[in-house]
């Protein structure tokens, strides 16, 4: 990948993002490709298989000890936990269900965000709309790091703690960058969630909770997986503000590294992606692709030219209230 030189502040265009023309394009010469657009059956069937599986994990755990709970929530737990996440990033755009059926994909991702431990898909779902209809807003895509965050976070040592803090930043960041009042469906997550935790706490105690929730935290911050937040949007070569990931860890993220093929088309399951990057070929082959997510983590790190500040950014006519 190349560089874009030392960074003192983000890299502010004054250009559309580039997905909507691209779509456009790509529609018009392959018309076969809006087939892929709509639920994928398999997905409700997998994710319930993951969250049983770390009901079950909360079972095997209770009677371990300590350094036992830390070691399989970031070894095993956090891994199933982070790719949920995922999941419930794909439901967000009612791949689940359907758009007829917007209310089950919203009931079913807080079936997925169980074994997350806190409530995250009601909230997650209100802001990752401004982030694929606002890319690079400046005070509308929380995606993007504060200013704060980037001038700080600068040298390797303050890299390495923000990546491991990167769960609290997303989850503080909407609160200062675009607060939004809070709705009722994210009531109902908390419920929900609040309620799950108090049953397993009865059951088996509190080391299941510390399980889901540590491997949670830990599996967002400093793990492989999480590679995945800086490659898909730190611009790593000048003029390039979103990148894929064609590699093995797509098996267990829900093809999270199309990431150009899922901003072009975010209404085609992360199942089917691989289908657009096979039909329209030529439009991604060329572009800037990272190879691995540990190589991104190592970059982000030991690159000076890399660092919360290498995003793009633009300022888009519409309000925040629009």
């Amino acid at each position: 990948m190349g560089k874009t030189g030392g960074r003192g502040d983000f890299e502010w265009v004054y250009t559309d993002q580039p997905h909507t023309s691209r779509r456009k394009e790509i529609l018009a010469k392959y018309p076969e490709i809006k087939s892929l657009m709509g639920p994928d059956p398999q997905l409700k069937w997998v994710v319930s298989g993951m969250v049983l599986t770390q009901l079950l994990a909360c079972y095997l755990v209770h009677n371990l000890s300590w350094k036992w709970i830390f070691f399989w929530a970031y070894a095993f737990g956090g891994c199933i936990n982070h790719s949920l996440t995922l999941a419930i990033h794909d439901i967000s755009h009612n791949v689940a269900f359907g758009n007829k059926l917007a209310k089950w994909n919203r009931w079913f991702a807080m079936w997925a965000n169980l074994p997350i431990g806190l409530p995250y898909s009601a909230s997650f779902k209100k802001y990752h709309i401004d982030h694929h209809r606002y890319l690079g807003g400046d005070q509308l895509d929380v995606d993007i790091p504060t200013d704060l965050e980037g001038w700080f976070f600068c040298t390797p040592a303050r890299k390495v703690l923000w990546l491991f803090l990167q769960p609290f930043f997303y989850a503080l960041r909407p609160l200062v960058v675009n607060p939004k009042p809070i709705c009722q469906i994210e009531i109902q997550n908390a419920v929900v969630q609040l309620t799950v935790d108090l049953i397993i706490y009865h059951l088996w105690g509190l080391k299941p909770i510390v399980y889901l929730i540590a491997g949670s935290i830990l599996c967002m911050g400093l793990h492989p997986i999480s590679g995945h937040f800086i490659a898909e949007h730190y611009m790593f070569l000048k003029g390039h503000e979103t990148y894929s990931y064609y590699g093995p860890l797509n098996l267990i993220t829900f093809n999270v590294g199309y990431h150009m093929e899922h901003h072009d088309f975010p209404s085609i399951p992360g199942s089917k992606l691989p289908q657009v990057k096979q039909i329209a070929a030529e439009y991604y082959d060329s572009l800037p692709q990272h190879t691995s997510w540990i190589r991104v983590l190592w970059d982000f790190v030991f690159d000076d030219s890399i660092g919360p500040y290498a995003r793009v950014k633009r300022v888009y006519k519409l309000s925040k209230q629009e």
